[in-house]
Protein backbone atom coordinates (compact mmCIF):
# COMPACT_ATOMS: atom_id res chain seq x y z
CA UNK A 1 0.00 0.00 0.00
CA UNK A 2 1.44 3.78 -0.65
CA UNK A 3 -0.29 6.68 0.64
CA UNK A 4 1.74 8.92 -1.39
CA UNK A 5 3.76 10.13 1.37
CA UNK A 6 6.45 8.13 2.19
CA UNK A 7 6.82 6.33 5.65
CA UNK A 8 10.66 5.58 6.36
CA UNK A 9 11.97 2.63 8.54
CA UNK A 10 14.67 3.43 10.54
CA UNK A 11 14.82 -0.04 12.64
CA UNK A 12 11.74 0.22 15.07
CA UNK A 13 11.50 2.80 13.91
CA UNK A 14 9.18 5.24 11.54
CA UNK A 15 9.52 8.35 9.87
CA UNK A 16 7.33 10.02 7.84
CA UNK A 17 5.79 13.98 7.45
CA UNK A 18 2.76 16.08 6.26
CA UNK A 19 2.43 18.27 3.79
CA UNK A 20 -0.46 21.58 3.98
CA UNK A 21 -1.79 20.42 0.40
CA UNK A 22 -3.06 16.97 2.23
CA UNK A 23 -6.46 15.72 0.77
CA UNK A 24 -9.09 13.46 1.93
CA UNK A 25 -8.47 9.89 0.31
CA UNK A 26 -4.37 10.29 0.89
CA UNK A 27 -5.17 11.44 4.58
CA UNK A 28 -6.93 8.45 4.89
CA UNK A 29 -4.60 5.94 2.70
CA UNK A 30 -1.58 7.61 5.19
CA UNK A 31 -3.51 7.04 8.58
CA UNK A 32 -4.46 3.36 7.49
CA UNK A 33 -0.64 2.27 6.02
CA UNK A 34 1.08 3.86 9.35
CA UNK A 35 -1.18 2.11 11.66
CA UNK A 36 -1.05 -0.70 9.74
CA UNK A 37 2.76 -0.75 9.81
CA UNK A 38 2.84 -0.08 13.63
CA UNK A 39 1.17 -3.16 14.56
CA UNK A 40 2.49 -5.63 11.96
CA UNK A 41 6.32 -4.40 12.55
CA UNK A 42 6.45 -3.73 16.15
CA UNK A 43 7.20 -0.17 15.82
CA UNK A 44 8.33 1.53 18.82
CA UNK A 45 8.46 5.13 17.62
CA UNK A 46 7.24 7.23 15.03
CA UNK A 47 7.93 10.65 13.92
CA UNK A 48 6.00 12.86 11.86
CA UNK A 49 8.26 15.96 10.85
CA UNK A 50 6.03 18.79 10.02
CA UNK A 51 8.60 21.55 8.51
CA UNK A 52 7.43 21.74 5.19
CA UNK A 53 4.04 22.72 6.88
CA UNK A 54 4.14 26.85 7.34
CA UNK A 55 0.35 27.18 7.95
CA UNK A 56 -1.88 24.32 9.13
CA UNK A 57 -5.64 24.30 8.44
CA UNK A 58 -8.42 22.34 10.91
CA UNK A 59 -8.45 19.68 8.37
CA UNK A 60 -4.59 18.62 8.71
CA UNK A 61 -4.74 19.71 12.12
CA UNK A 62 -7.13 16.67 12.54
CA UNK A 63 -4.99 14.45 10.86
CA UNK A 64 -2.09 14.80 12.97
CA UNK A 65 -4.13 14.58 15.86
CA UNK A 66 -5.41 11.18 14.70
CA UNK A 67 -2.35 10.10 13.75
CA UNK A 68 -0.68 10.64 17.31
CA UNK A 69 -3.94 9.01 18.77
CA UNK A 70 -3.63 6.01 16.81
CA UNK A 71 -0.27 5.56 17.19
CA UNK A 72 -0.09 5.97 21.06
CA UNK A 73 -2.92 3.92 21.16
CA UNK A 74 -0.37 1.25 19.42
CA UNK A 75 2.02 1.59 21.43
CA UNK A 76 4.57 3.64 19.49
CA UNK A 77 6.09 7.03 20.98
CA UNK A 78 4.47 9.42 19.09
CA UNK A 79 6.67 12.88 18.13
CA UNK A 80 5.69 16.01 16.03
CA UNK A 81 9.00 17.12 14.56
CA UNK A 82 9.78 20.54 13.00
CA UNK A 83 6.64 22.66 14.19
CA UNK A 84 6.73 26.57 13.33
CA UNK A 85 5.61 28.83 15.36
CA UNK A 86 2.88 29.96 13.27
CA UNK A 87 1.66 25.91 13.29
CA UNK A 88 1.70 26.18 16.93
CA UNK A 89 -0.31 29.62 17.28
CA UNK A 90 -2.88 28.03 14.82
CA UNK A 91 -2.87 24.97 16.57
CA UNK A 92 -3.57 27.06 20.10
CA UNK A 93 -6.01 29.38 18.02
CA UNK A 94 -7.96 25.86 17.20
CA UNK A 95 -8.41 25.02 20.94
CA UNK A 96 -6.70 21.72 19.44
CA UNK A 97 -3.89 19.83 21.59
CA UNK A 98 -1.60 17.16 20.65
CA UNK A 99 -2.47 14.68 24.08
CA UNK A 100 0.33 12.26 24.81
CA UNK A 101 2.83 13.63 22.10
CA UNK A 102 6.17 14.63 22.52
CA UNK A 103 7.43 17.70 20.48
CA UNK A 104 11.15 17.93 19.37
CA UNK A 105 12.09 20.70 17.28
CA UNK A 106 13.84 18.84 13.81
CA UNK A 107 13.94 15.05 12.76
CA UNK A 108 17.39 14.90 14.02
CA UNK A 109 16.69 16.14 18.01
CA UNK A 110 13.04 13.89 17.56
CA UNK A 111 15.55 10.26 16.56
CA UNK A 112 18.00 11.13 19.56
CA UNK A 113 15.36 11.28 21.69
CA UNK A 114 13.87 7.55 20.95
CA UNK A 115 17.33 6.65 21.41
CA UNK A 116 19.05 7.27 17.64
CA UNK A 117 22.93 9.04 17.60
CA UNK A 118 24.60 10.42 14.80
CA UNK A 119 27.50 8.52 13.29
CA UNK A 120 30.50 9.71 15.33
CA UNK A 121 28.40 10.82 17.67
CA UNK A 122 29.64 8.69 20.51
CA UNK A 123 33.57 8.93 19.22
CA UNK A 124 33.26 12.06 19.66
CA UNK A 125 32.12 11.63 23.23
CA UNK A 126 34.77 9.41 24.21
CA UNK A 127 37.47 11.20 22.83
CA UNK A 128 36.39 14.21 25.05
CA UNK A 129 35.83 11.80 28.45
CA UNK A 130 38.72 12.26 31.01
Amino acid sequence: MNAGLPILRLGDVLLSGLLSDLDDKTALAFTDELTARISTEGIRGVVIDISRLEIIDSFVARVLMQLADSGRLLGARMIVAGMRPAVALTLTELGLRLTGVQTALNAEQAMELLGWRRPGKAGEEAAHAP
